[in-house]
């Protein structure tokens, strides 16, 4: 017999069938039940249509748009100046989708109860497709609380950014059915010490809210510089003030606006970050001179709440697909999925999944009800507290989540290395870890009212003795205040803990309260995987399975 009858090796066996084109809604049932626990359950028709589209056509679009990432062009043919970011049509395309399905729209322009939650649901899903398009999605949907400070800026800007139309023309804001906002903060000399910028804005006529100014400066990082105006902070006479700065002047031409080069970044890939020079930039002040960071601090506020939502969809993500693949890959004879140790790991990063999850829409349940004081106190304090904790978690979840896929989940062909390089923008954006744990210890000491938000929220933890411990402990630590700084992480972690637990146990899952319990609360590993015995681990696995 020749050789080459036996040559043909390449006979594949023993893989995953592929996981593309499954409605990522409803593979989610962790999602759907927090989705109707806060209040979002009347937008569940249009969650999951975009839950098809964000397991379809935009994770392709993700790919995509991550192997042509952005390319900036200075001048055209000619010479003359055009500050032309070019993307691919991939990313066009998932700007376009969220646009229409009102990712960036739907609290302010439908508000309701479960508003918020609905649109963090939409947000959680195309998150998962392509993360990278949500910088200038989350800067849009932000900005309308500080825009809402200045009537005259809002009666000409909201309408064209609350519209559900994307138009990525370079052109005047005039010509735009709808438009895309940014933000310019960081400079060179401080990033998060904003106080330190030296961008400097002068009168164009008189001075005062809602009036044109000139601004002259270098901003260190841009978010979306192709959006058509961006939000900044630039020294007046009387401080630091907050500026809408557009693209372009009224009269229709270029504004004094010049993107220097594009940051080449770890991930975010799809989306272009930008360093620019402002030469006498035509901006228009929002609220008073000296009241910037109090004018722009409600806009960070919300994209504080994206990045929890955010980093809590890479996680989902990334658990997806771990045990899409652990379901069907057998080592041993035997399926992974099936197998202690690994049960063990799954199980361990779906507690982490849903606690994230439940923290983040439970502050969307907040931020739907403005009018209730215990609510805006609680929100007030876990936009630093689940900004810290969930972005923190992120990366050590991904890294984890590919593992089980092995070598696979370590190529470019997997969706895992881009959510792991994605993962660390949400923890260093709007304001680092100690930055989030320094803003929990000013809320608790200087506003009145968040302690006992705090403590009214986790109540007496519905009897569970080692909740109730949990809570005692978080009273003395808040009761000691020597070194308070030195220990805020410490702090920050046992509140998100605690908060996660009684969200959890409250929502009547036993099998799920109790393993994080049990692991988060009364002590486990320090790697995901390491749950203590006893745990209904085979259950906690088949609840976030997709099943595909």
């Amino acid at each position: 017999m020749e050789l080459r009858a036996f040559a043909e090796t390449h006979v594949v066996t023993n893989q995953p069938p592929p996981l593309e084109g499954c409605n990522l809604y409803r593979v989610d049932l962790p999602l759907r039940q927090w989705l109707r626990r806060f209040g979002g359950g009347w937008a569940e028709p249009r969650i999951d249509a975009y839950g098809a589209l964000a397991g379809g056509p935009l994770a392709a679009a993700g790919f995509l748009a991550n192997a042509h990432p952005p390319v900036f062009h200075s001048h055209d043919r000619q010479g003359h100046r055009i500050d032309w970011v070019e993307f691919h049509p991939a990313y066009h395309q998932l700007m376009k989708t969220a646009v229409e399905h009102g990712l960036p729209s739907l609290p302010w322009a439908e508000p309701q109860p479960g508003a918020h939650v609905a649109r963090a649901a939409l947000t959680y899903l195309h998150t998962q497709a392509e993360p990278g398009s949500g910088c200038p999605l989350t800067m849009t949907f932000a900005c309308v609380p500080a825009l809402r400070r200045q009537p005259g800026l809002a009666k000409q800007w909201l309408p064209k950014v609350l519209a559900r139309e994307y138009d990525p023309r370079n052109v005047p804001m005039a010509e735009k059915a709808g438009v895309t906002i940014g933000m310019a903060m960081t400079e060179k000399q401080g990033g998060t010490d904003v106080r330190a910028n030296t961008t400097r804005a002068y009168a164009v006529g008189q001075a005062g809210p809602g009036e044109a100014y000139e601004l002259l400066g270098h901003k260190w990082f841009c978010s979306a510089p192709m959006c058509d105006a961006f939000l900044t902070l630039a020294q007046t006479e009387r401080g630091l003030g907050c500026f809408l700065l557009p693209r372009h002047r009224p009269d229709g031409s270029r504004n004094e606006f010049y993107i220097q080069r594009l940051k080449d970044k770890l991930g975010n890939r799809a989306n272009a970050s930008s360093e620019v020079e402002l030469r006498g930039a035509l901006a228009w002040l929002v609220g008073e001179e000296g009241r910037g960071v109090a004018t722009i601090i409600e806009m960070v506020a919300m994209t504080r709440f994206d990045c929890m939502v955010g980093s809590s969809a890479l996680m989902r993500q990334g658990l997806t697909q771990a045990l899409h693949h652990c379901a069907y890959r057998q080592v041993g004879g035997r399926v992974l999925a099936e197998q202690p140790l690994m049960q063990n790991v799954l199980a361990d990063l779906a507690l982490e999944s849903e606690a994230a999850l439940a923290l983040s829409l439970r502050m969307g349940q907040a931020l739907d009800n403005p009018a209730d004081e215990h609510q805006t106190l609680f929100a007030r304090l876990v936009t630093a507290v689940g900004k810290y904790w969930i972005c923190k978690r992120a990366p050590a979840m991904l890294v984890e989540a590919a593992e089980c896929l092995g070598g696979t989940g370590y190529i470019e062909d997997s969706v895992l290395p881009r959510l792991y390089r994605e993962a660390p923008v949400n923890s260093i954006w709007e304001g680092s870890g100690n930055v989030q744990c320094l803003d929990v210890l000013r809320a608790l000491a200087k506003e009145p009212g968040v302690r006992d938000a705090l403590f009214h929220e986790l109540g007496d933890g519905h009897g569970e003795r080692r909740l109730l411990a949990a809570i005692e402990q978080l009273k003395a630590q808040l009761a000691d205040t020597e070194g308070a700084q030195y220990r805020a992480r410490q702090l920050t972690e046992s509140i998100a803990l605690a908060l996660q637990a009684k969200l959890l146990l409250e929502a009547g899952n036993s099998e799920v309260s109790d393993a994080f319990i049990a692991s988060r609360l009364a002590g486990s590993g320090r790697a995901f995987g390491a749950l203590p015995r006893g745990l209904a681990v085979p259950q906690l696995v088949a609840r976030s399975s997709p099943g595909v």
